[in-house]
């Protein structure tokens, strides 16, 4: 008589999306691409662990309505699932940021394990997803490092800018210690340059540079400087649920094929028929 086999345990593709560096467009790429991936009809959990909680607003998330955030995940008074909540748009929770986030670098300073916390906290709720995006703070500190060893690959918004790639390269040394020390299969699995402008010279040195320097790490996707990006916060929701049709969450929507194409992925998800296109339909059923 045979044993009986244990449940299959599913894995989702986990991403950080880093750089130390603020004002890079990192949060508003965290929020587009978990809402992109929605769309397609992939189950996504967007973790936000930058105490500035930005994520949660872009949401539409109301502070009044959080019982249990990832700071209370990552010390053990709430679970992943517990924590989860659901967003305006299907397929899409979010485990939202805490004001008590700014001192939990100190909190887990004495914590044994304190750089895998995170990671053991999302394993409880991994068959609930097929992808999780981590929002990381605009600093490389305990928090970032949790999120490097519970992530599978990086996603780096980068900023078409002079200092760009000075912040670029620290990034780099603290994934190679990341790597050897606590999370051997973690990669950069693109760099995205944000904040475009195809008629700044600056814009185009530094797309050259990154280009050269880091290859097809660079994804060929480039996100525009966009006015309707930078609004749609501002009403609680993701810049592709609040014009679709603008260059900017046109942008993004670009960016979440390329990335499933990069991982030999299926645009569209199982939760819904099979569909490429992120459509008007969709649109107005997120919003």
């Amino acid at each position: 008589m045979q044993a009986p086999q244990a449940p299959k345990i599913h894995s989702p593709k986990i991403f950080a999306i880093t750089n130390q560096k603020g004002g890079v467009g990192k949060t508003t790429t965290a929020v587009n691409l978990a809402t992109a991936f929605s769309a397609l009809g992939h189950r996504v959990l967007l973790v936000d662990i930058d105490p500035q909680g930005n994520a949660g607003t872009g949401l539409g998330l109301k502070r009044a309505n959080i019982k249990s955030s990832i700071y209370d995940v990552l010390f053990g008074r709430a679970t992943a699932n517990e924590a989860a909540m659901r967003t305006k748009l299907p397929r899409l929770n979010i485990i939202p940021s805490s004001v008590h986030l700014a001192g939990a670098d100190v909190e887990l300073s004495s914590v044994i394990g304190r750089e895998a916390r995170l990671k053991e906290a999302l394993e409880e709720c991994h068959n609930n997803y097929d992808y999780i995006f981590i929002d990381c703070p605009p600093s490389l500190n305990f928090l970032t490092i949790n999120a490097l060893v519970a992530a599978q690959a990086i996603i780096v918004p980068l900023q078409c800018e002079f200092y760009a790639l000075e912040g670029l390269s620290q990034l780099t040394k603290t994934v190679k210690l990341v790597k050897k020390h606590y999370n051997a299969a973690l990669d950069i699995h693109g760099i995205v340059l944000t904040m475009y402008d195809r008629r700044n010279r600056i814009t185009k040195l530094v797309d050259e540079d990154v280009r050269e320097y880091f290859k097809n790490k660079v994804y060929n996707t480039t996100i525009p400087r966009n006015v309707r990006l930078s609004e749609a916060p501002s009403y609680g929701l993701p810049g592709i649920v609040y014009d679709m049709k603008s260059a900017g969450a046109q942008a993004y929507i670009k960016l979440a094929r390329e990335i499933l194409s990069k991982d030999n992925k299926p645009l569209s998800g199982s939760s819904k028929p099979s569909n490429n296109d992120v459509t008007q339909k969709e649109q107005t059923e997120v919003a």
